[in-house]
């Protein structure tokens, strides 16, 4: 089992041992396989891409073909102990709907984001007029597939109107390196690459 990236080695330690979990954009299975592994967790994937879906599989794991925006009102309420959506929230089509349901469907929810409000990428648009490509940002403008980039402070304010309460907030530096961070602080949306957030639903649905 190959190490995990950074970012995905922080959302693996906000994971309880022995939970239920969905990775929702699962990729190639690298988190869901290392919590399998080390934390015994009961899991399940939602992957739209079919390679990824068969690579997870070779891996022995439940992974599933599906779309994030279309399948997950599929799901019972509060099924799983913890929902994650990694560096996905940004290539949906609907992310303040797929949001709500993924506190729907969780007691937890986990997602990770890059951050369209650093200063390299501002820079960049201040000084060429052009869309920057970036590590967080890989793609070109015309085949990149993130749709909704947002900031730090973007998300922050759409989980308060989704209706969640961040209960823990870490920044993601160039180098893949997480922080603890303020949800309201400045000093994030402006230097850190990315974000993870653990949530949960304000209310019970």
């Amino acid at each position: 089992m190959t190490p995990l990236r950074p970012d995905l080695a922080a959302i693996a330690a906000m994971i309880p041992d022995g939970a239920r979990v969905l990775d929702i954009g699962c990729g190639d299975g690298s988190l869901l396989e290392h919590l399998v592994a080390t934390k015994k967790v009961d899991g399940r994937g939602l992957e739209l891409s079919q390679p990824n879906v068969n690579a997870c599989v070779a891996r022995g794991l439940a992974v599933i073909q599906g779309d994030a925006d279309a399948d997950l009102h599929e799901y019972p309420s509060q099924v799983f102990d913890v929902a994650i959506l990694s560096q996905t929230i940004q290539a949906t089509r609907h992310p303040r709907t797929v949001l709500i349901e993924l506190l729907r469907i969780g007691r937890r929810t986990v997602v990770s984001l890059p951050n369209f409000g650093h200063w390299n990428v501002r820079l960049h648009l201040g000084i060429h007029g052009r869309m920057p490509r970036t590590q967080a940002l890989g793609h070109a403008w015309y085949e990149t597939p993130n749709i909704h980039l947002c900031t730090i402070a973007d998300f922050v304010a759409l989980t308060r109107d989704a209706g969640a309460t961040i209960e823990r907030a870490l920044a993601l530096s160039a180098s893949g390196r997480t922080y603890p961070m303020r949800a309201d602080s400045w000093g994030p949306n402006l230097f850190a690459e990315g974000a993870i957030f653990l949530l949960r639903p304000v209310a019970r649905f």
